[in-house]
């Protein structure tokens, strides 16, 4: 066997695929589906098998940490190199609701191996990609020799991802000092294609609202008091209509300001990807793609802001008619942010464009619901490409970029710990994610091992973040 690096790593990762596959097989097992209160005990049980898992695996640190809601698992596992880099991996091993009635072939909880894929819930989304960090640190010191990572490493896996990350950002707080890193690395994310590997250079941020409008103080009748007085119905429906122009661009003021716009390398790296427009249609349900001028389907996607309006709700919806104007009405809008927009910013901006629409006799309630901000990492990073690099020795082949439509906790990472946020995920499009059957490839699972093991020797050589 040859001793370069490269063919160390490939046969450790090997040499303990099927111990890996049955350890993962024996974690998916357990149902730790955070939105149902009835398995919180196996969310607690899941991350008490992942600590125990990570003390397996050589981490000196493996804690359970409690938090407002279900626990998440901190690990740690120094360098002992001076001036060595400090990298935070992000992860979760809480899962989404899974049923055999729910169209699986198998159960859910039972992992099933056939044709090269494991199938089962939390097998990509995201305990999978979790996972292979364990063996990927093991082929690392196997390669250099090393009794401890190159890089300072620590990890965070949530417990409430699926359930929409409530009591995160509070958690973030809380151990601040404890989690002080110079990168965070996000393997809950995935690339283009098996064929096509992939590094995701960011995702956008969201905010969304709901609109109530006011009008008579009951339902009246519409012969006698129609166009005389203000319909809150017809009022929902003109602020839906005015939220974008006829370049299918937002037009409420401000909304625009400080918006990091596309360079044209990233546009021809987008382009450069094979996009096949008809079958992304196919899978959107949709007979024509459709937003703002000037850019194509993937930059609107990835790279622009935009506005929806997610429902509107107001008057009689039964059978027959019933010729009434209604008393009150209901909008909700969700505005995808990307860098250098301010959520807050955006908030106030859509707060005064409703209130400067709406004509007199019209009383109106606007309410947020929080706001995930947006995330981008600058391709010249030199911590992204040591991502590229590694996915590179791992894949063997050209790595491409992309970016995340929507939006996560990877912008509560930025913002409260400060540091830049790096995606590492082998998850392809077709394993499924919240659908049933949901799988995983094991031949690009074992990639991530082998990435991560590369990737931690590369940040060591080539990243000194104190002297930038």
């Amino acid at each position: 066997m040859s001793n370069h690096p490269d063919s160390v790593v490939r046969a450790h990762v090997e040499a303990h695929r099927s111990d890996f596959l049955d350890d993962l097989g024996e974690w998916l097992r357990i149902p730790s589906v955070s939105a149902d209160p009835d398995r919180a005990g196996d969310v607690r049980r899941s991350a008490e098998w992942l600590a125990a898992a990570l003390t397996a695996t050589g981490f000196p640190v493996a804690e359970v940490w409690e938090s407002d809601g279900l626990p998440a698992v901190f690990a740690e596992w120094p360098s002992g190199e001076p001036g060595a880099p400090t990298v935070l991996i992000y992860g979760h091993h809480d899962v989404q609701p899974a049923a055999v009635e729910d169209g699986w072939d198998t159960d859910p909880f039972e992992p099933a191996v056939r044709d090269g894929r494991m199938y089962a819930r939390g097998a990509a989304d995201d305990k999978g990609q979790v996972f292979f960090h364990t063996l990927g640190v093991r082929a690392h010191l196997a390669a250099t020799g090393r009794t401890a990572p190159a890089v300072n490493l620590k990890l965070l896996i949530e417990g409430e991802e699926e359930s929409g990350s409530p009591n995160f950002s509070a958690l973030l707080r809380a151990h601040a000092d404890r989690l002080a890193c110079d990168a965070v690395i996000v393997s809950d994310t995935g690339m283009w294609a098996e064929d096509t590997p992939t590094v995701c250079t960011g995702m956008r941020g969201l905010t969304d609202c709901q609109i109530d409008l006011y009008g008579p103080g009951r339902d009246i009748h519409s012969g006698s008091f129609g166009g005389a007085v203000p319909n809150p119905a017809t009022e929902a429906a003109r602020l839906a209509a005015a939220l974008h122009d006829d370049d299918r661009r937002v037009t409420v003021p401000g909304f625009y300001d400080g918006v990091v716009e596309l360079t044209d390398r990233e546009r021809e790296l987008f382009a450069e990807l094979p996009f096949d427009e008809a079958a992304w249609l196919r899978t959107a349900h949709s007979t024509a793609a459709l937003g703002e001028s000037g850019f194509t389907t993937l930059e609107r996607v990835w790279a622009r802001p935009t506005a929806e309006v997610n429902g509107i709700h107001g008057g009689y919806g039964g059978p027959g008619g019933k010729t009434i104007v209604p008393a009150s009405a209901q909008l909700k809008l969700s505005f995808r942010l990307v860098a250098g927009q301010d959520a807050e910013k955006v908030q106030q901006a859509v707060r005064d464009w409703v209130a400067a629409r709406l004509p007199a006799g019209i009383r109106h309630e606007i309410r947020f619901h929080g706001a995930t901000r947006p995330c981008l990492t600058p391709l010249d990073h030199p911590a992204l490409q040591s991502v590229v690099r590694a996915m590179g020795r791992a894949f063997g082949q050209e790595i491409r970029f992309t970016r995340e439509g929507g939006s996560g906790p990877a912008a509560d990472l930025q913002d409260v710990l400060g540091v830049p946020v790096l995606f590492l995920g082998i998850s392809v499009p077709s394993d499924g994610w919240h659908s049933a059957n949901e799988k995983v490839e094991l031949d690009l699972l074992l990639k991530g091992a082998e990435t991560a093991a590369h990737l931690w020797d590369d940040l060591a050589r080539n990243w000194h973040p104190g002297a930038e």
